[in-house]
């Protein structure tokens, strides 16, 4: 470890490595080729990407899958301007995540130098803490707080601004020790009034969502259910926090939703939320429970104080990380003869029904290739994706049996899936590892299937083409039926352009195809494409594009 007489940029690379930092995601630039030099010599493996966007939704999955900050570095101004929007899943997703952003020489700030940004004002917004490291011998200091910062309560992005001269500069004394993170577990007081609620309910619902949950704490969540009877539901895209195929597994809270599920949770009457916030999304449009008092007993366990009385009151509130209240839920005591069991059975019952009910599709049935992928993928197996109508039937008809296998954005942001399958395949390589993708989702970050391909990553990258931005075509014909306009999309060939990489890349035109497609491209060893195309009518798992315009335009008549 360098010490002492470091520079700057040094003294940051060994702060990294100090608090466990193996990899760092980053595309290349001039504002800090200083800290490139520092990883010459060290054990801090890069990934170069093609686009800062990429590097920094890499970084946000790495973060997800480890529960340790991702790391990213851009240069400045367009380079952080293309970062944001990772930054912004980190944000919304609750994901730790250090950017490190290059910025102009100190002499040339506040004069609108070359690419310069003030970067507090532009992510101080979205960020849990923006700063500019002015002084070489503070940057062990801004460093170590950034991972506390990151990994702290309610988890999120940090941005540290790095003057390009600064970086060169002498940064004197020891390095900080590594960062641990605070576990804030539930009071004795807190835990009994848990007992005693769910000692008194009748029909009890725990929702499971956020992030700061491994794989212990997931297995005694399943212990706690099966010792209690109780019916347990994942949040929007936090499916992997329950086995989908546990007796006592209800669905999930995301869109498009099981409505005997919604229902349950509207007359539960106690609602356990665990490390969950209740967005939009989960919440049903804020429609789920009343604000700000829900019509049952409403228990919420979150990690960060300032969440309770945000928008809804809870009748209990217990400040902890899942990991520790989980752990706590091992003292309570169950009661002899829950008088919810036969209505956890029939929760499940629901969930199965409705994870395996379809509308046949007249070209590729993406029900049928999501229950295909359920059925012949190993356990382990890990889906990226990112944003669009597709996702519906990955939520609906993929059942998650294992932790983190799930990696994709509660910002429903598209263009993340390859990026995010790109990390997690260079994270886990034994994993297989694979990306779906709508047509206009995979084309915003597609090339880093290049990335995929420098890196020998055989990842699996399913788009789904159906010719449009679908989701928003879904929209335009329920506010404008028939008035088509913006959402058309002609497309590349998805398959000759994994070809052109130097990729795997087949078509698939039919449901039957997909399989001997799928295993192909597996059996190549490479990076591989599955250009699947779809039926542009058949929108989402019930419902097609002919019959939204119909009804929207009986309405308007």
């Amino acid at each position: 470890m360098t010490q002492g007489h470091a520079t700057a940029a040094q003294a940051l690379v060994d702060q990294l490595i100090v608090n466990g930092a193996d990899r760092i995601f980053c595309v290349p630039g001039e504002s800090y080729l200083s800290v490139l030099d520092a990883c010459y010599e060290r054990k801090l493996a890069i990934t170069v990407c093609r686009n800062e966007a990429g590097a920094a939704m890499m970084a946000d999955a790495y973060g997800k899958a480890t529960g340790r900050p991702g790391i990213c570095f851009v240069t400045r101004g367009p380079g952080a301007a293309n970062a944001f929007g990772g930054v912004l899943v980190a944000q919304h997703d609750s994901t730790p995540l250090i950017l490190f952003v290059g910025q102009v020489e100190r002499s040339l700030r506040e004069r609108g130098a070359f690419q310069e940004v003030d970067y507090e004002r532009m992510f101080g917004g979205v960020a849990k803490w923006t700063a500019e490291v002015v002084e070489a011998g503070r940057m062990r200091e801004f460093v170590s707080r950034a991972y506390a910062v990151a990994a702290a309560g309610r988890p999120g992005p940090v941005v540290l601004s790095l003057p390009k001269d600064m970086l060169d500069e002498k940064a004197e004394g020891p390095a900080y020790p590594p960062h641990r993170d605070i576990e804030t577990a539930p009071g004795a007081y807190e835990m009994r009034e848990l007992e005693r609620l769910i000692a008194q309910a009748q029909k009890p619902v725990f929702v499971l969502g956020g992030s700061r949950w491994d794989q212990d704490s997931r297995r005694l969540m399943h212990e706690f259910a099966r010792r209690f009877a109780v019916p347990v539901a994942t949040s929007y895209r936090r499916l992997p926090l329950f086995d989908a195929l546990d007796p006592h597994y209800a669905g999930d809270l995301g869109l498009g939703a099981n409505p005997e599920l919604v229902k349950r949770v509207r007359e539960s009457d106690l609602l356990v939320l665990v490390g969950g916030r209740l967005g939009e999304v989960p919440s049903q449009s804020y429609r789920l429970l009343d604000i700000p008092i829900p019509g049952m007993n409403f228990v919420h366990v979150y990690p960060e104080a300032e969440e309770f009385g945000r928008i809804y009151t809870p009748s209990l509130a217990i400040h902890a990380t899942p990991r520790a209240f989980v752990k706590a839920l091992c003292s309570l005591r169950p009661p002899k003869a829950p008088a919810w069991a036969g209505e956890t059975a029939r929760a499940h019952e629901a969930y199965l029904e409705f994870s395996s009910r379809s509308e046949p599709s007249a070209e590729v049935d993406l029900a049928r290739v999501m229950s295909w992928l359920s059925d012949n993928l190993p356990e382990d197996a890990i889906i990226c994706n990112g944003a669009g109508n597709y996702a519906a039937w990955i939520h609906r008809y993929y059942r998650f049996r294992r932790f983190a296998s799930h990696i994709a954005p509660t910002s429903a942001t598209m263009g993340y899936g390859v990026p995010a399958a790109v990390a997690i395949k260079q994270l886990l390589p034994d994993r297989l590892v694979l990306s779906i993708n709508g047509d206009g989702d995979f084309l915003m970050n597609g090339q880093e299937f290049a990335t995929a391909v420098q890196y020998d990553l055989p990842i699996v990258a399913i788009v789904c083409d159906n010719a449009s931005y679908g989701t928003i075509r879904m929209h335009q014909e329920r506010s404008f039926p028939g008035r088509v306009i913006a959402t058309d999309l002609k497309n590349p060939d998805f398959a000759a352009l994994a070809l052109a990489y130097g990729g795997f890349g087949a078509t698939v035109e039919r449901t039957d195809d997909f399989a001997p497609a799928f295993e192909a491209a597996r059996a190549s060893g490479k990076p591989a494409i599955l250009h699947v195309k779809m039926d542009p009518d058949r929108i989402t798992p019930t419902a097609g594009l002919t019959a939204i315009r119909e009804a929207a335009l009986a309405g308007k008549g």
